[in-house]
């Protein structure tokens, strides 16, 4: 089945770097603040376990890493392409949205919520437990792990804080004043893909 795509070609916008640099450098002190607290490290691979939404900033960064990485790599870059391939063809019958952009249909949450939860992440290399496109990765990847703040409260992954306390988890917490500056460059890189809403990492990189 062949799939419509805005991202052939697409770069992600220039300010993205500096986005990059804002949420890295947040996470990376909410990690050195949680110590021994956060467990996550190369191999393990629970958060690369179930689709989730991702923007058209975070699908266009995607693009250009696999472009980066079909320089350096041709091999895994065609690994990475086959396994998002295969993920299309096998998550499109039950897709809840448009299944020729990949744009996931915002009324649809309930049925995004039970979707494809088992589905491994198509950038995960699945003889090593290493993420194929880490340096490009989405912005909900680059987050996860210390406690995140959403309307739900302190967020954190199953794995960490076992037996913290709610001041020690509260004391980790990612502190990102990032939120105009992603908005602003999302909206830059939907008017370059002329595709506007979320999507998943499959149809990012698989959609022929």
């Amino acid at each position: 089945m062949a799939h419509g795509s805005g991202y052939a070609g697409s770069m992600a916008p220039a300010g993205d770097s500096r986005l990059i640099q804002i949420v890295d450098a947040a996470t990376a002190d909410a990690a050195r603040r949680a110590g021994a607290w956060l467990k996550c490290a190369p191999g393990c691979t629970q958060c690369c376990v179930g689709v989730f939404a991702i923007s058209q900033l975070d699908a266009a960064r995607l693009v250009a890493g696999l472009a980066d990485l079909e320089l350096v790599d041709p091999k895994r870059a065609t690994a990475v392409r086959q396994r998002a391939q295969e993920a299309v063809t096998r998550l499109t019958p039950e897709f809840p949205g448009d299944v020729m952009t990949g744009i996931l249909d915002g009324e649809q949450v309930e049925q995004f919520e039970n979707f494809a939860n088992d589905e491994p992440c198509p950038v995960l290399d699945p003889a090593t437990g290493l993420c194929d496109l880490y340096a490009a990765r989405p912005m909900t990847c680059r987050v996860f792990g210390p406690p995140l703040r959403t309307e739900e409260g302190l967020g954190v992954c199953e794995l960490c804080f076992v037996g913290a306390s709610d001041k020690e988890i509260a004391a980790a917490e990612v502190h990102l004043d990032s939120d105009a500056l992603e908005a602003e460059l999302t909206a830059e890189a939907e008017r370059a893909s002329d595709l506007a809403g979320s999507t998943i990492i499959a149809w990012a990189l698989g959609a022929r």
